[in-house]
This record gives C-alpha cells, sequence and structure tokens, in this order.
C-alpha cells in the first residue's frame, strides 16, 4: 500500500460532510475530489492539500507544513502535511479551509 490508512481514515472523515466528495486513486495515493477538482490528497508519509497560490503562504506557516516537492520540484499552490500537522484538528480545518 503506497498511502497510510490511517492518515486516509483521517481525511475521509473530515471530509464527510462535504458534499459532491469523490476518491480517485492517483500517484500512488488517493486524492479527495471536491466536484471534480483535487483537494487533498494522502499518501505515504501524510497528506497534500491544493490550496491555491494565495492561500499557499498562509498554509506554509502552519507547524508542519511544507511546499509540495514531491519529484524534487516544488509544485505552486499545494502544500505537504506531516503526520504531526495531521494530528493536530485545528491544523487539518485549517489545510481544509484553505484549500
Amino acid at each position: 500500500m503506497a498511502y497510510d490508512p490511517e492518515i486516509y481514515e483521517i481525511l475521509a472523515h473530515d471530509l464527510t460532510a462535504l458534499p459532491d466528495i469523490a476518491e480517485k486513486k492517483m500517484f500512488g495515493g488517493v486524492a479527495f475530489m471536491l466536484a471534480g477538482n483535487m483537494l487533498c490528497g494522502v499518501h505515504k508519509d501524510g497528506a497534500m492539500y491544493r490550496v491555491g497560490k494565495e492561500n499557499e503562504a498562509r498554509a506554509l506557516a502552519l507547524e508542519g507544513v511544507t511546499p509540495m516537492a514531491f519529484t524534487g520540484r516544488r509544485m505552486g499552490g499545494f502544500v505537504d502535511a506531516s503526520r504531526e500537522a495531521l494530528d493536530d484538528d485545528a491544523t487539518r480545518a485549517d489545510l481544509l479551509q484553505l484549500a
């Protein structure tokens, strides 16, 4: 399994109240789509959020959040959240709001 099932459960729980959420296997993990657009996803060591370039600085100011760079090249508008960041309910809520 290329993604952490515990993190998957955390994100899935966070998203249950949102309408029009779908899951899609991508990048060796699972992405959650909102109305057909990627919102966030889970991978082996954490999660990624699509916050957009306008919210990226605010997201990066959160503890445990770093720029997304899966291939070594930074992906603008995407951030990576560590396991520690995901264990904090307030940080996850902030990331979801920014996304």
